[in-house]
């Protein structure tokens, strides 16, 4: 699968803190092997939008969408607790 970054997302990664931004490159390389990867959790985030979401760390996750043979990189959060 292709990767695809919205605007949106390189600014939130660009100011995420380093040691999230390394641990989500590594996410990064589960996505693009396999979409049900234990360490990601992805799950259905939105259904009517196709947003999906996966982990960064325990405090972080990321935001995509399955877009044909592509998937397009949303945005990247501190999650909500």
């Amino acid at each position: 699968m292709r990767i695809s970054y919205s605007r949106r997302f390189l600014t939130s990664l660009e100011e995420a803190p380093p040691a999230v931004r390394k641990a989500f490159f590594k996410q990064l390389g589960f996505l693009a092997s396999d979409l049900r990867h234990p360490s990601l959790r992805a799950k259905k985030f939105d259904d009517a939008r196709g947003l999906w979401q996966a982990r960064v760390n325990r405090d972080w996750r990321f935001y995509f969408t399955v877009e044909g043979g592509e998937y397009r990189l949303h945005d990247i959060i501190a999650h909500p607790k």
